[in-house]
């Protein structure tokens, strides 16, 4: 709800602080005064496009700010304002602060525009602008005449349940995609069929275990070392076998040191010595023998280890996996070609659920649908009760509920939804804002802002000289469901020349312009029960004020209290 609206330096409006209330607000003023400048001033802030031309004559920006009440917890506004990183605690928290918008505009054509202080885009001011407020006037394309919301207000008034038809909608939807994705797997698995039977048959063959490889690589290192050492020992063993090898030398000089031993003591221990080297020789060759036996292999052997090694890295590299990662690859493939065998089943299980889907979209789509189409008929019926008192005898309104073609089914129905018109007997029903002219365009909208009343919508509404063209009862009437329609959470302004609808106003605005010099000014001010009679009286007679137009003006106040 609209709090407060500063303006400075839009066209003749140089400086204008004004503060609404709930309920019915009625702003008048003579032709020429400026009060479509009010509402350009208040479209800017709400994301109109900026035009330099509203910046006042002999300044260089202009600015614009407007105070809402914070955004109700769960409302479209709230999650709209919530999915930009704008946090607001609803009017129930005792410490919430208001919703401010501030719009600058300079000469030059730049413009900024700031949500409580934080700078956001013009496109997300249009989007919380139109949550805000509505304005009804002779050239609007918003609110009522946007055949894209007439759907969910259509819904709103049959309190028809959507969230079944959204439900069955994605289950639909999930089915399709688990049945595409399959198909697509299927058909990417058939063609590959031939290759993975006879990588199948390969990798079978093979039989790879996981840790082989390293097994045999340790296996095959062992016996790569022990073919080493055998050579390095058969040419040592050559040393010690030859018939005047080192063994057999010191055997043959031990027997003669021995004949000579008895004639000095030095030969007796160079004897010893030598028997003691003939022990050790031959403990030596014994171990070399031993040795020798130790480090024999099998050249096959190493030759199966070595083409074993060789096979399973090839097919490591031909699959572009680790060795032990050969056995779960081949496991794999099995699986896809069991897949690939089962497919058919498995599509016709999705399929299935498919079909089950569908049906339960259409079922509860259906049934939406006529829900949907009993209410239009209410709602037609309650529009064309309203029309009658707004001098629209011959108007007839028809509710659309078409049923659309299955791909532009969707969460939200098969339905599509828009509110035509008719405004002459005869004539065909055509789009609201094509078919009805200025001033009955605006008492359309009356007319259906009040069967859809505590339906949603923007909790101020903008009436702009909907009594355009109209006087005596019919002026009455609108004034009436002006104010009937602002009750609740609902905050009504009405641009008005009739002084029916300005007595039933619950506050009142008076536009006036002024002249001093070359400078002209409008200015904008609330009225006090005096002042509000005299302007009602004004508005009766016309420059003079006569003293019958002030006690009618009396009158039409108490009749409206």
């Amino acid at each position: 709800m609209l709090k407060a609206l500063s303006i400075a330096n839009i066209v003749l409006i140089d400086r204008l602080d004004l503060e609404f209330e709930a309920g019915l607000g009625v702003l008048t003023g003579e032709t020429g005064a400026g009060k479509s400048i009010l509402l350009d001033a208040l479209g800017l802030v709400l994301g109109n496009r900026a035009d330099m031309g509203l910046v006042r004559q002999g300044t260089d920006a202009a600015q614009v700010i407007a105070s809402f009440d914070p955004p109700r917890a769960g409302t479209a506004l709230a999650q709209l304002l919530a999915d930009h990183d704008f946090q607001f605690d609803g009017p129930e928290a005792p410490d919430s602060e208001p919703l401010i918008i501030r719009r600058s505009l300079k000469l030059d054509g730049g413009s900024r525009a700031f949500i409580n202080d934080q700078p956001c885009s013009a496109a997300l001011l249009r989007e919380v602008g139109a949550q805000l407020v509505e304005i009804h006037g002779q050239h609007d394309d918003r609110g009522l005449l946007a055949p894209s919301g007439h759907r969910a207000l259509l819904d709103a008034y049959a309190t028809a349940d959507v969230a079944p038809v959204a439900k069955a909608f994605a289950a639909w939807r999930k089915a399709e995609a688990q049945l595409q994705e399959a198909r697509a797997a299927l058909e990417s698995a058939e063609r590959d069929r031939e290759w993975l039977e006879h990588s199948v048959e390969e990798l079978r063959a093979l039989n790879p275990q996981a840790g082989e490889e390293a097994e045999l690589a340790e296996e095959r290192s062992a016996m790569q070392k022990g073919e080493k050492i055998a050579g390095d020992l058969g040419d040592i063993m050559k040393s010690f076998d030859a018939y005047k090898g080192a063994p057999a030398q010191l055997r043959d000089a031990a027997r003669r040191l021995d004949r000579l031993a008895g004639d000095h003591h030095l030969l007796a221990e160079a004897l010893a010595c030598l028997d003691r080297a003939i022990i050790d020789v031959d403990e030596a060759e014994s171990k070399l023998h031993a040795a020798a036996l130790a480090s024999e292999f099998e050249p096959a052997r190493l030759e199966e280890t070595e083409g074993r090694l060789f096979e399973l890295r090839a097919a490591a590299r031909k699959h572009h996996v680790q060795p032990d990662d050969l056995a779960d690859l081949l496991e794999q493939q099995i699986a896809k070609l069991d897949a690939i065998d089962g497919g058919n089943a498995g599509l016709q299980r999705l399929e299935e659920e498919l079909a089950r889907t569908a049906a339960a979209y259409t079922h509860a789509a259906t049934k939406l649908s006529a829900q949907r189409a009993k209410a239009a008929a209410r709602l037609d019926k309650s529009v064309e009760a309203e029309l009658k008192p707004l001098k629209l005898d011959a108007a007839r309104i028809k509710t659309l509920v078409e049923q659309q073609n299955a791909d532009r089914w969707s969460a939200e129905g098969i339905d599509r939804v828009e509110f035509l018109i008719s405004t002459n007997p005869g004539a065909p029903f055509g789009p609201l804002g094509k078919i009805a002219s200025g001033g009955e365009l605006s008492r359309f909208i009356l007319a259906l802002k009040v069967s859809l009343a505590q339906q949603g919508g923007a909790e101020t509404i903008i009436f702009d000289e909907i009594d355009r063209g109209v006087g005596g009862a019919v002026a009455s009437a609108i004034g009436d469901r002006l104010a009937r329609l602002a009750t609740g959470n609902t905050q009504l302004l009405a641009v008005t020349h009739s002084p029916q609808v300005a007595a039933k106003g619950g506050t009142h605005y008076m536009i006036a312009k002024s002249s001093q010099g070359t400078v002209t000014r409008t200015s904008v001010r609330r009225l006090s029960d005096a002042d509000r009679r005299e302007e009602i009286a004004r508005m009766l007679s016309g420059t003079e004020v006569t003293v019958e137009a002030r006690a009618q003006a009396e009158r039409l106040l108490e009749v409206a209290a």
